[in-house]
Parts: structure tokens; sequence; C-alpha cells
């Protein structure tokens, strides 16, 4: 069971993240997914590319591209991925739930 203060501010950060893409808040900072940095946020994970996209649930090809350049993720799929970065271990742990 996830903790009730862990939702509390993944909630409170997904409200934020819909203020900022909204245009009605600035972000604090900005966070840049190059093809680089999803691999590394992937194999930080310790989670295959199959398992990564089925935790994340986006297709494989999908995932690949992303890892490879030829597409970047945006919206809340660039929002999933920071967060991840930023948590791993809890932000898995709550998907998984």
């Amino acid at each position: 069971m996830m903790d009730k203060q862990l939702f509390e501010q993944l909630a409170e950060s997904l409200e934020q993240m819909g203020e900022i893409t909204r245009g009605e808040r600035t972000p604090s900072r900005e966070f840049h997914v190059d093809a680089l940095k999803v691999k590394d946020i992937r194999a930080a994970t310790g989670l295959s590319q199959a398992r990564f996209a089925q935790v994340i649930d986006v297709q494989i090809g999908t995932l690949r591209n992303w890892e490879q350049g030829r597409r970047s993720p945006t919206g809340p799929a660039k929002a999933l991925l920071k967060a991840i970065h930023n948590d791993p271990e809890h932000v898995l742990k709550a998907l998984s739930a």
C-alpha cells in the first residue's frame, strides 16, 4: 500500500504539472529528455525495454524510438520519465500497485 504522504506529494505534483501545461504556472526548472537520458532512466531501474514499456504503459516500439532518438517523449510520458528519474523506487512501486 502506498504511503499517504507520498501519494499526496505525487497528486500535488500532477496538479502542478497540469497547471504548467495549461500555462497557468511557470516551471521551476526545465527537464530535457533526450535519447540517452531515456535509456539511462530505464537502465537505472534494472528493467528490460519490454518490462519498462509495460510498466509505463507505452508500446515497446515507442520506447525504442525514444531511446534511439527517433522520437521524443512529450506531455505525460515526459513527466512520468522525470518522476522515475527523480524517485524510481517509489514511482515504479506506485505504477505496479
